[in-house]
């Protein structure tokens, strides 16, 4: 793709990935990602902010040829997806300055082999004039990385935000619009990427409150031309509101933990309270981080395999514990053939889960009426406590 004009003077610059569906060997991206990289042309100087992913590295190296003269390239974060063309480039214009934060500095040297004579660092708000054109730089640190910035230009009203409001989305559209499947996207790269430093993230967006934004450019996903729906949004996901949802991840390896969750989710239902299941054999495990963000109450269904958990729900229970959503409540069902101590395992999966523990209902063999007259006090329980969800939150 060629680069395009957001502003005259400012492209979009990058490659749009649209074959790619894993990321970090881990991450589903079921619509592709872009990496977006963008110029800016002052009256003095020319900047380039970020970079691409080195396996679309040739599309960036084609958009630049026209481009004579770069003053400055802009590192917003150290990973391959945003930096890890920064060594080309800086070989191509070998009078640029690379622009970084502090902490980025020695990663950058370490990861990517960067001269460190070729580095300046750039102090939590300062600017660089360009001519008619300020560029002022914002430490964003844990998003998500600890060296992390953002970039503001305040005579053009663009936040580039790196990481920072992305979506993992491959779209042939510049800009976001009011597409909401753009919303959805950016949701998803909240919950598998920006959700654990929910906390640091919330200090974050204090220090962008303030900023006067018609555009937001991220590092991945369409140019946010009403950045006000991305920016109500984010504060909605970060705030301590919850929602009246319980998020149950299970499996069932002879039917006895699949009959449990079937009544149980029934009863939750009967109740008022919204459920999401999630059969863990065939769940993309980004979906299951998208219903993390808002729910109440997370309930962990699963059979027993040598005494312990099914690994599949080992896996999701270790994902929830390390994306740290803003859980208020928790609970266990499941079944066993001879003997368990799968709800001891789980509760050690989970220390940095700051939930209150609703109980368990565990069964041996096929569940009878003492096991669903059990699961239904456990419907009580949840819709109960959800009674009064956001009071005090």
């Amino acid at each position: 793709m060629n680069p395009r004009e957001i502003i005259d003077g400012i492209q979009w610059m990058g490659a749009v990935d649209w074959h790619r569906r894993l990321f970090d060997a881990l991450i589903p991206l079921p619509d592709g990602t872009s990496y977006n990289a963008y110029l800016v042309r002052g009256a003095r100087k020319t900047v380039l902010l970020d970079t691409v992913d080195p396996a679309m590295g040739d599309v960036l190296m084609r958009q630049l040829e026209p481009v004579q003269n770069l003053d400055y390239v802009v590192s917003h974060h150290t990973e391959q997806d945003h930096s890890g063309m920064l060594p080309a480039v800086l070989d191509k214009y070998p009078g640029a300055t690379l622009l970084c934060t502090s902490k980025a500095k020695p990663m950058l040297i370490e990861h990517l082999g960067v001269d460190a004579e070729r580095i300046r660092t750039m102090a939590d708000g300062e600017e660089l004039d360009l001519g008619g054109r300020t560029l002022r730089f914002v430490s964003t640190p844990w998003v998500h990385w600890p060296e992390t910035m953002v970039t503001y230009l305040p005579e053009d009203r663009i936040l580039f935000s790196c990481d920072f409001f992305g979506s993992h989305l491959a779209t042939s559209a510049l800009f976001a619009g009011e597409d909401p499947y753009v919303l959805e996207a950016a949701k998803r790269y909240y919950a598998e990427i920006m959700m654990p430093f929910r906390r640091i993230i919330t200090n974050n967006m204090q220090k962008l409150r303030d900023l006067d934004i018609d555009y937001i450019a991220p590092s991945h996903g369409p140019v946010f031309d009403q950045p006000r729906t991305i920016l109500a949004a984010y504060e909605d996901w970060v705030s301590p509101r919850v929602a009246n949802q319980v998020v149950l991840p299970y499996i069932s390896m002879h039917g006895s933990t699949q009959m449990m969750v079937d009544h149980l989710v029934a009863a939750l239902v009967d109740r008022g309270v919204g459920v999401r299941p999630f059969e863990l054999s065939t769940t993309d495990i980004g979906m299951l981080a998208m219903a993390l963000v808002d729910a109440a109450t997370l309930v962990i269904g699963t059979p027993t395999v040598h005494v312990g958990p099914h690994p599949s729900v080992v896996s999701a229970t270790h994902l929830a514990n390390a994306l740290r959503p803003k859980l208020r409540y928790a609970a266990v069902i499941g079944s066993y053939g001879w003997g368990t101590k799968a709800v001891e395992h789980i509760s050690g999966l989970i220390p940095q889960l700051k939930v209150e523990l609703l109980g368990t209902v565990v069964c041996k063999g096929m569940p009878r009426e003492e096991a669903f007259a059990a699961l239904d006090t456990l419907a009580d329980t949840i819709r109960d406590k959800h009674a009064g969800l956001n009071d005090a939150g």
